[in-house]
């Protein structure tokens, strides 16, 4: 850790009176008392109705979810909902934030009709007619991505569907010491190649090819002046050849040229890093936006004599886009699809490697008044980032990462080029959450966010919610 001192259908909305009306043709059909249809926390079996949950809607400073009523289920976030195979299911869904929202069960074709205000009902019912784990979430845009998702377990023997396997996001604060006020040396940067399955979001999985075991791989500081020796080494249990080129290098290939490593080869080249600057660095093996969107990019930042400005905290985020054979959000193994990489058609687009990683797992942190730096790159291989931080004016800017240019100041979105890269740096003045996104906003729903999550005393002269009511002007006499 580098702490420093510088460191989406909706269907039409059951009109509750028919419902009421309705009732005792329900309990007639469904062997229910009317006065239990949609009763909270109603989690009953029996031989026609099946099993029956309900869940309320929920939005707070965490998110938006969805919350269990009643049962074993009460107050439970995002609650597991457990059925038998061909079980009939009904679930209950209580608008409790006053916003839209519905209830989608998409490998079951059954999504509910809308709720639109406060205490609103409605239900969705369908049978459960094969066994695994499935994903239920709001088809309102964003909704799902801010969190309304849980799981429906069908079957006792249903576990093979959804898949965990190791964290491979690289840390944000993750980063060596810095440089600092040193003289040039000789710096030598050890390298693995690590093809391993790791976590690409909540039930799913992917086969990774890494530095060091992590996305990104390491962040490698050194001094302008240095001499830079890398060593990478390809295990003889890889399944690829896989190389580098580092952006810092002033030679051909950026160094791939002599460090094509086969499995169970290690190599290496050295390099002068004469450049001050924030770069890229990634495999160049062919096909080489294969290998960058398996995940084989990081940065190395080149100090200038004397090092950078002291902060209080430094983080280190990269963007990258991903091509699944599987539409987003499918739970289980994933496989990459080289037509959807060559159409340029990403079904991923996340920061540090996976959906969640600087949200639920490892989110940025830091208090009202801390001086903040982020290294920011974009390994695409073929989407450009508009980074923005949605909250904050960015202080300053380091474009296309030249540390030798003068920094713009007070900007609001920056873009990085895929292969590209900047260093921002901003003070936080008010407390609570500020979302870094790719702002063509729809790459959210991807899963390009992360948090910042800033704790402290309230800045009322800056930020005031509510709103100091003003005083009504007086009238002048005569008027």
């Amino acid at each position: 850790m580098r702490t420093l001192v510088r460191h989406k259908n909706k269907l039409p909305l059951v009109a509750l009176a028919w419902l009421l009306a309705m009732m005792p043709l329900l309990s007639a059909c469904m062997g229910t008392n009317a006065q239990d249809i949609g009763a909270p926390g109603r989690a009953t079996s029996t031989p026609a109705a099946g099993t029956e949950y309900t869940l309320k809607t929920l939005s707070d400073s965490t998110g938006l979810a969805f919350v269990g009523v009643g049962g074993s289920i009460d107050g439970v976030r995002n609650p597991t909902l457990n059925v038998a195979t061909g079980e009939t299911v009904k679930v209950n869904l209580i608008d409790g934030d006053g916003a839209e929202h519905t209830i989608s069960f998409p490998d079951f074709n059954a999504t509910s009709s809308s709720v639109t205000k406060k205490d609103d009902q409605t239900s969705v019912t369908f049978t459960a007619n094969q066994a695994g784990n499935f994903e239920y979430f709001c088809t309102m845009t964003g909704h799902k991505q801010a969190g309304m998702t849980g799981q429906l377990t069908v079957g006792a023997a249903s576990s093979g569907q959804a898949a965990t396997a190791a964290d491979i996001s690289h840390l944000p604060d993750d980063i060596p010491a810095p440089i600092g006020n040193r003289d040039a040396q000789t710096v030598r940067v050890d390298l693995n190649i690590v093809e391993k399955e790791g976590q690409l979001d909540d039930g799913t999985t992917y086969t990774y090819w890494t530095f060091n075991g992590t996305v990104p791989g390491p962040f490698i500081p050194v001094r302008e002046g240095d001499t830079v020796e890398v060593h990478l080494t390809n295990p003889a249990d890889s399944k690829m050849t896989h190389s580098i080129d580092l952006h810092a290098v002033n030679g051909p290939g950026g160094g791939a040229t002599v460090m094509q490593v086969a499995p169970g080869e290690t190599k290496q080249f050295s390099f002068k890093a004469l450049a001050p600057g924030l770069y890229v660095y990634h495999c160049a093996t062919p096909s080489v936006a294969h290998h960058i969107s398996q995940g084989m990019y990081g940065m190395i930042l080149v100090e200038p004599a004397g090092g950078l400005a002291p902060v209080d905290h430094e983080y280190y985020v990269m963007q990258g886009d991903m091509y699944t054979d599987q539409p987003f959000g499918t739970k289980g193994h994933l496989n990459s699809d080289p037509d959807k990489l060559m159409a340029e058609d990403a079904t991923y687009i996340v920061f540090n490697g996976a959906v969640g990683s600087l949200t639920a797992n490892h989110p940025l942190t830091a208090k009202v008044g801390d001086t903040i730096r982020i290294f920011f790159g974009n390994a695409g291989p073929n989407y450009t980032s508009s980074f923005h931080v949605i909250g904050e004016i960015m202080d300053r800017v380091t474009p296309d990462g030249s540390l030798t240019s003068p920094p713009l100041t007070n900007v609001q979105t920056t873009t990085v080029a895929p292969g590209g890269a900047t260093m921002v740096e901003l003070t936080v003045q008010v407390p609570g959450r500020y979302l870094l996104v790719d702002h063509a906003l729809s790459r959210i729903e991807e899963g390009a966010v992360g948090y910042l999550n800033v704790t402290g005393d309230p800045n009322p002269g800056i930020y005031d919610y509510p709103p100091t009511p003003t005083p009504a002007p007086t009238a002048t006499p005569g008027q």
